[in-house]
This record gives structure tokens, C-alpha cells and sequence, in this order.
């Protein structure tokens, strides 16, 4: 008898292993990050767009933020924690996206990339994409 239980529960053990490896461990620095960073880019039909970023450690060292698909792409470095950026944002604009991306220097979580979209008020706020470049 135990000469089937020790086979069977090898097989249980193996194929849990397998499943905590395949998907993360279990654990998703994903979360991390979503917990730590919040960006947001809405378009006003006043013609601009504002920009917001906050880091809820304030841990921030510094942050390149890049909006592109304008005619000109648009970039400046900040220094803090916290932002508020209003950016002229003309109406003729060559992409049908607007991508909004911050590259993120932070003390302990290291360089950090997010992406998002602009989009208007009536929109629903479009996906944050984290990454470590």
C-alpha cells in the first residue's frame, strides 16, 4: 500500500511545484507597483492635457515623462514625489493614440517604466503598464 501512496504523492507535490513556478510563485511584483504609482492623462477640449503622477512611498528620485504622437514629443524631468503637469495639447494631432511614458528613478524600487494613454473625461481611464527596463 505505501508503495502507491509514495508514487502518487510525489506526483501531487511535483505538479504543485510546477504550478507555484510557472505562475510567478504566487506573488506579482505587478502589485508592488500598482500600489506604489498612480498616473492619470486627461484630455480637456480646451486643448490641453494634464498630467498627473504620485508616488505614495515618496521614494521618487526623479521622473522623465515623454508624451508622444504630437508633432514635437513632449519630455521633462521632474524632481519630486508628486506632480501635476498641464501640457498644450493641439486638436490636429498625427497618432490616434496618445502614449504617456514615465521613467521612474526610485530609491528603493529602482528604475521603473510606466505606460499609459491620454484620454478624455468621458473615456474610461485607459491600462497602466508597468515595467523594470
Amino acid at each position: 500500500m505505501a508503495r502507491k501512496i509514495v508514487p502518487t504523492i510525489s506526483l501531487i507535490l511535483i505538479t504543485v511545484l510546477a504550478i507555484v513556478f510557472l505562475t510567478g510563485g504566487g506573488t506579482d511584483d505587478k502589485d508592488v507597483l500598482r500600489q506604489t504609482f498612480q498616473i492619470d492623462a486627461i484630455y480637456y477640449d480646451s486643448g490641453y492635457v494634464e498630467i498627473s503622477y504620485l508616488d505614495k512611498s515618496d521614494k521618487t528620485n526623479s521622473v522623465v515623462m515623454e508624451i508622444l504622437g504630437m508633432n514635437e514629443s513632449f519630455q521633462k524631468t521632474f524632481s519630486s514625489s508628486e506632480f501635476i503637469e498641464i501640457v498644450p495639447f493641439p486638436n490636429l494631432l498625427k497618432w490616434e493614440r496618445h502614449p504617456v511614458v514615465l521613467e521612474i528613478y526610485h530609491e528603493e524600487l529602482g528604475h521603473i517604466q510606466l505606460k499609459t494613454e491620454i484620454h478624455s473625461l468621458d473615456e474610461p481611464v485607459p491600462t497602466v503598464i508597468y515595467s523594470r527596463p
